[in-house]
């Protein structure tokens, strides 16, 4: 009988189940052609480069086999600006055209300036965080940070935007430091830039006889290991810039829950840092262990001002911040030490809950640190 006659004659109860078996085999079908798909599009992606894991470094960034960097944090641009809040002014400057690194600076307000009757600020040199691989200068988070401390310590700031790994692994960061050191000293003293002007605010505001290297997390150990090559290197005429004004002199260095890792480190902390310096130096390298692996003498030759250590309570990095102060203490240097501890805080909470008692705490104690008390 023809299948015409026999669906005609079905009662409707037969007519629903052959309409529910042709749809459940259409169905099967339209999914045996998504999972023949779907498996053609892994194993494009399983062959592509473009999309092959060749380092997760979550929740920071992810490396990809082409070399295709895929960050997750710290990529908004700020613009520079005036801060209605704090009456801060800043800017952008380029440090170093060769490379591309650049800077940003930020002058007090000019009722302060002017109620300081003339007289030249402090300089700030400030490294920003982000485990050597993300956030920048210019994020935000940053932007807020520097205009607040600005106002707070009265100085002129430069916030250094260094290169970041894994496109440019350690030293490149500490090159660009020393770079950035340079150049404000430059600026400040004689003009820079072969023009004799300079950059203006560095050049009326700026005195490099009260400079201070400052930096959280991978930015403390930063301004730790340019502290460590300032010292070695001090009688070098490119840096003293023998013969001008009043020689420029590190007067403290403060490390705010900075980035250093010990001898016994989980696998995890051990590869991270393998990445950032692309397996240049151990765990047990004085860049990263400089408690263990410095000896007494290499200490000695940090310039001979003042350490301010912030130590957040439930930062896993607590210990080997604390061992830093302990190494620094009994190697003899003619400084003096400070430990400023945080009890029941995170890693850097102070950056992201500006206006908390335990921050404003935080910054007036960097603030006071500064001004030299």
């Amino acid at each position: 009988m023809p299948l015409r006659s026999m669906v005609a004659m079905a009662s409707p109860v037969l007519l629903l189940v052959i309409v529910a078996l042709c749809a459940l085999l259409g169905a099967g079908e339209a999914r045996e052609r998504e999972s023949v798909v779907g498996a053609s599009a892994f194993r494009s992606r399983a062959t592509d480069p473009n999309m092959e894991v060749k380092f997760d470094f979550s929740p920071f960034l992810i490396q990809y086999k082409s070399g295709r960097v895929q960050r997750f944090m710290g990529t908004t641009f700020t613009p520079p600006s005036l801060d209605p809040r704090t009456g801060v002014a800043s800017k952008d400057v380029v440090v170093d055209q060769a490379t591309g690194l650049r800077a940003r600076i930020y002058r007090p307000s000019r009722g302060a300036v002017i109620g300081g009757g003339g007289k030249r600020l402090p300089v700030l040199l400030y490294f920003h965080g982000g485990a050597f691989v993300v956030e920048s200068a210019f994020d935000p988070v940053y932007h807020g940070y520097l205009n607040a401390l600005t106002a707070k310590a009265n100085v002129v700031a430069v916030s250094v935007n260094y290169r970041l790994a894994p496109e440019h692994p350690l030293p490149a960061a500490y090159d660009d430091a020393w770079a950035a050191l340079q150049w404000v000293v430059d600026n400040a003293r004689r003009g820079g830039g072969g023009g004799g002007g300079g950059e203006p605010w560095l050049a009326k505001h700026g005195d490099v006889s009260r400079l201070f290297l400052a930096g959280d997390s991978a930015g403390g150990n930063i301004a730790h290991n340019l502290a460590m090559r300032a010292g070695q290197q001090q009688q070098h005429p490119s840096f003293l810039l023998a013969g001008r004004a009043a020689a420029p002199a590190i007067r403290g260095v403060a490390l705010l829950d900075p980035y250093f890792l010990g001898r016994y480190v989980s696998p995890g902390a051990e590869r991270a840092w393998g990445f950032i310096c692309a397996g240049k130096y151990g765990t047990g390298h004085p860049y990263v262990n400089p408690a263990a692996a410095l000896p007494a003498s290499a200490w000695r030759a940090l310039p001979p001002g003042r350490v301010l250590m912030t130590v957040s309570g439930n930062d896993r990095l607590g210990p080997f911040q604390r061992a830093y102060v302990d190494a620094l203490r009994g190697s003899g240097w003619r400084g003096e030490a400070r430990l400023y501890v945080t009890p029941g805080e995170g890693h850097c909470y102070f950056l992201n809950y500006l206006n908390s008692p335990k921050a404003a705490a935080h910054m007036a104690t960097l603030a006071a640190f500064i001004n030299g008390s």
